[in-house]
């Protein structure tokens, strides 16, 4: 009689196993460019949101042809698992899988392209509760073309956040922590070890994202996070940049400019900068800002050219180590075939083209494992403490009787004030 209990169980809970897999990003086609979320003013912002508030995203489709595209949305765990406790009807008040209606062509370019706008609220589809969530972007027959992880939170908790320098000696010159803490009156946690749990982030990046770090000890009902290691991150450099706002004339860390079925952007080759000394550049911290100087409107989104970007790389000491990739914000840091620089054994350098639309872009050269994770250690450009980043606390709390992780609190910081 056991057996077949055995197998009674084990099928009961199939359905269950096969379906708590962690969500994974899925990076867009190669016709898929630009894909951002962005605020009511088109500037680029990291994928955090308070409950209630607009939530944009745009992307182009390079194929020029008004396809149809739709959207659904997935509430998720703290760990990026389905809430399976939870059904659509329970975070999204109207329907999902809707499709995109607001979109426009490309107007006097040399690449056409199609662009999309998706806005929350929207009259089909508003989200209710905040946690994690799977945008999923489909094509007509419904496949996933491409999928972005974003949060939405609400403010129930203050969370002072510094940035200090590393404890730890030989980190010192190389690493930044976050000396933070999560404060309220509003109510007293239940079980704040098990029940609390927190996301760190750097220039809201979730490749090398800070998970599962459990409050170190608790001052009434204020939990404080004062480690050594475990809220550390690796520095970094400052990001590289180039600018072809205006896409005919070679400026800012450009050689030169050719054009023919398209712009050819050819830039200066960069050295490997983690051997040598810092250097103050400023950045906005991987971000990119669409422009276009020679508009005939104020809509660079879609009055901006797509060119080839030709990216050089002399850094002989990495070949046949590691891959490498051309990573920033237009990409989503992706660590896909697309963006992978190719050795060139003629002239030594790493070398890679890639289509990227007109206007003020960051890039940094990242060193990744055949699984896309950074190898920050060993970082081309090495990694200072002078070095400015973003950094972002979120802080998820379940209570013994919800059936999700709420995200209730949100801090921030720069390392620009970073103190000993």
């Amino acid at each position: 009689m056991m057996k077949p209990l055995r197998l009674l169980i084990f099928l009961l809970l199939l359905p269950l196993a096969t379906t708590a897999q962690v969500q994974q990003e899925i990076a867009p086609p190669y016709n898929i460019k630009t894909a951002a979320f962005v605020t009511s003013t088109n500037e680029n912002t990291y994928p955090f949101f308070r409950l209630g508030d607009p939530i944009n995203f745009i992307f182009d489709d390079l194929f020029g042809n008004e396809a149809n595209y739709y959207y659904s949305v997935q509430h998720c765990n703290y760990d990026l698992t389905p809430s399976q406790l939870l059904t659509v009807n329970d975070y999204v008040q109207g329907f999902d899988t809707q499709r995109i209606q607001n979109y426009q062509n490309s107007f006097n370019t040399l690449q056409i392209y199609s662009h999309y706008i998706l806005s929350f609220p929207n009259k089909f589809t508003r989200l209710t509760l905040s946690g994690n969530y799977i945008l999923k972007i489909l094509n007509e027959d419904r496949e996933v073309v491409m999928s972005r992880r974003f949060i939405v939170y609400e403010d129930l908790v203050s969370v002072p956040l510094q940035i200090k320098r590393a404890r730890v000696m030989d980190d010192i010159p190389h690493k930044h922590n976050l000396d933070f803490a999560i404060k309220t009156d509003a109510f007293v946690f239940q079980s704040p070890l098990q029940n609390v749990k927190v996301a760190l982030f750097q220039n809201g990046r979730f490749d090398n994202a800070i998970y599962n770090v459990k409050p170190q000890y608790t001052i009434g009902n204020d939990l404080i996070y004062k480690y050594d290691k475990e809220t550390q991150f690796w520095a970094g450099n400052e990001f590289l940049n180039f600018d072809n706002k205006d896409i005919r004339n070679a400026v800012n860390n450009i050689v030169r400019i050719t054009a023919g079925e398209t712009y050819n952007t050819i830039l200066y080759t960069n050295e490997a900068r983690g051997n040598k000394p810092y250097t103050y550049y400023p950045d906005i911290n991987g971000n990119f800002v669409t422009r276009n100087i020679n508009l005939s409107s104020s809509n660079p989104q879609t009055e901006a050219d797509y060119s080839w970007v030709f990216f050089s790389l002399s850094a002989p000491e990495f070949f046949g180590k590691k891959d490498l990739y051309v990573n920033g914000m237009f990409n989503n840091y992706a660590k896909t075939p697309e963006f992978k620089m190719d050795f060139n054994e003629k002239t030594g350098l790493y070398e890679k083209a890639i289509m990227i639309k007109q206007g003020f872009n960051n890039f940094a050269y990242v060193i990744a494992d055949k699984n896309g994770k950074p190898d920050e250690a060993n970082a081309v450009d090495g990694n200072f403490y002078q070095t400015v980043n973003d950094y972002t606390v979120l802080v998820y709390y379940r209570m013994n009787s919800e059936r999700y992780d709420r995200v209730i609190g949100i801090g921030s910081a720069s390392s620009e004030n970073i103190i000993n």
